[in-house]
């Protein structure tokens, strides 16, 4: 019996981690895509003289 609930707790971790991962991807992908649709809106000036610093 506890082999068995140790197999399904590890299963449902399993589970629950891949969610998150699922989620983030979407997310991130999501957030691309919209930065992406509005890129084209903005003057190519502002980003010649606006440099994203790292």
């Amino acid at each position: 019996m506890n082999e068995e609930l140790i197999s399904i707790v590890m299963g449902v971790t399993v589970l629950l981690i891949a969610v998150v991962f699922t989620v983030g991807h979407y997310r991130r992908e999501h957030r691309r895509s919209k930065l992406l649709s509005e890129l084209h809106q903005v003057p190519g000036w502002y980003w010649q003289r606006h440099q994203p610093r790292n």
